[in-house]
C-alpha cells in the first residue's frame, strides 16, 4: 500500500487558465468514462516543495485505448506520441499509464505497454521524488516509493534499478536535479550512474539536460555530480584535481548572488572554462549549444587585475550588464565607477562628428580609436 497524504491546496499556485484546462479534461473523463485522473511526475514534486508549476502531466487510469482516443478527439487534444499514448491539450500532457522496456539501442528503442495499476505505472519513473502521484478527485498524494521522505531529506534515489539503466539520460538528470534543487544523490544511485555508458546520447539530448543544470541555483552541486557521476570523464575526457575542484566550487557558490538572471545559463561555463582542461570551443561543440553560448561564454575572461581600460573597452559595444563576467565584484565596482553598467562607454566623440572634422576611411577608424583610448586614459587617471 502507498503512503497517502492529504493535499487540498495542490493547485493554489496554478495559473487560472491551466487550472481551467485541468478541470475541463478531468471532468469530461471522469463523468463520461469513470476514469481516475492523477497529476504525475515533476509537477507533484514541485508543488510539495512549494514551487510554482506550469507543466502538468495527467495520467488517466480505468479507461481503454479506444475510449481514451475518442475522448481526446472530443476535447480537441493533439496526439504528440500516439505510440506512447500521449496527447497535448493546450499546455497539458495527457496520457494513459504505461510501462517501458528497452528492446533496441538508442533513446527511441523502447517497447511500450499499458499499465493497469498506479504502482506499476509509477515504477517506470527515474527517481522516487518524481514517482509521486496526485489524485485530483480525492486531493491526495500517492507515494509508492518513499518519495516524500526523500524530498524531506533532499535526496535523489532510484525507483527501479533495472528500468533506470535502460535510459542513460537519467544520469544527466541526476546532475541537473542536484543543481536545480540542491539535492544530494544517494550513494547506491551514484554507483549505478557511474556504471552506465553515455555513448548513445545525441547532442540535442545532452544539451537539454545541461541547459537545465546551467540554470540551476546550486551550481556547485551540478559541478560535483558532473565529476562524481563520471559524466565529465565519459563525455569530455575531463578530470579535475581535488584542490582545483574546491576552488572552482567555492567560486560558483560565492558568486551566484551576483548573477544577472537573463545571463544565468552562461555563468557556469564562463567560470569553469578557466579551470577545465578541455578547450571551451570544443566543449560547446560536444554539447551542441546554440550560437548564443559562443557569443557569451567565449568572451574575455575576468583578469586578475580588473582595470578601467579593460572595463571601458568591454563596454564600447554594450553595457557590462551584458558581460558574463559581471558577477565578479571588481568588475561590478569598476563598471559602476565608469557608469557603464547598463550603458555604452562614452568615447567623447562620434564617427559622425569625426566625419564633419574631415576624417574618412581608415583615417576615421584610426582617429576614433586614438580618441577612445585618450578618453579611457583620462578616466584611468580619475579612477586611480
Amino acid at each position: 500500500m502507498p503512503t497517502i497524504k492529504d493535499f487540498p491546496n495542490f493547485f493554489s499556485q496554478t495559473d487560472s487558465s491551466i487550472l481551467q484546462d485541468i478541470q475541463t479534461v478531468t471532468d469530461y473523463l471522469t463523468q463520461n468514462y469513470h476514469a481516475k485522473c492523477y497529476v504525475v511526475g515533476g509537477a507533484v514534486r514541485d508543488r510539495i516543495l512549494g514551487r510554482e508549476c506550469k507543466d502538468y502531466d495527467i495520467e488517466c487510469f480505468g479507461i481503454g485505448v479506444e475510449d481514451f482516443e475518442s475522448a481526446m478527439e472530443h476535447l480537441g487534444a493533439q496526439g504528440v506520441g500516439k505510440s506512447f499514448f500521449v496527447y497535448k491539450y493546450h499546455d497539458l500532457d495527457i496520457s494513459l499509464p504505461r510501462t517501458e522496456q528497452k528492446v533496441s539501442p538508442g533513446h527511441r528503442g523502447f517497447e511500450v505497454h499499458l499499465a493497469t495499476e498506479e504502482k506499476e505505472a509509477s515504477q517506470r519513473r527515474d527517481f522516487t521524488v518524481n514517482a509521486l502521484m496526485y489524485d485530483i478527485q480525492n486531493e491526495q498524494i500517492f507515494d509508492f516509493w518513499d518519495g516524500l521522505e526523500d524530498l524531506e531529506h533532499k535526496e535523489l534515489r532510484v525507483v527501479d534499478e533495472n528500468s533506470f539503466v535502460e535510459d542513460s539520460l537519467r544520469v544527466l538528470r541526476a546532475m541537473q536535479f542536484a543543481a536545480r534543487f540542491g539535492f544530494k544523490v544517494e550513494e547506491k544511485t551514484c554507483l549505478l550512474c557511474q556504471s552506465i555508458s553515455l555513448d548513445d546520447l545525441p547532442k540535442e539530448r545532452l544539451f537539454s539536460e545541461f541547459e537545465k543544470m546551467f540554470s540551476g541555483r546550486h551550481l556547485h552541486y551540478g559541478l560535483y555530480y558532473l565529476f562524481t557521476l563520471g559524466i565529465a570523464r565519459k563525455l569530455f575526457n575531463e578530470n579535475i584535481e581535488k584542490k582545483t575542484f574546491l576552488v572552482l566550487s567555492k567560486t560558483l557558490q560565492k558568486n551566484q548572488k551576483n548573477f544577472v538572471e537573463k545571463l544565468r545559463p552562461y555563468y557556469f561555463l564562463f567560470i569553469c572554462k578557466a579551470y577545465f582542461q578541455i578547450d571551451i570551443k570544443d566543449l560547446l561543440e560536444r554539447l551542441g549549444t546554440p550560437n548564443s553560448y559562443s557569443k557569451k561564454v567565449e568572451t574575455a575572461a575576468v583578469p586578475k587585475n580588473v582595470t578601467a581600460s579593460f572595463i571601458a573597452n568591454l563596454s564600447l559595444k554594450e553595457g557590462i550588464v551584458e558581460y558574463v563576467g559581471n558577477y565578479h565584484p571588481a568588475v561590478r565596482a569598476m563598471a559602476k565607477k565608469l557608469d557603464v553598467w547598463d550603458r555604452l562607454f562614452d568615447r567623447g566623440v562620434t564617427p559622425v562628428q569625426l566625419m564633419v572634422e574631415g576624417f574618412s576611411g581608415k583615417a576615421l577608424g584610426d582617429e576614433l580609436e586614438r580618441r577612445t583610448q585618450s578618453k579611457i586614459n583620462e578616466l584611468k587617471e580619475k579612477v586611480l
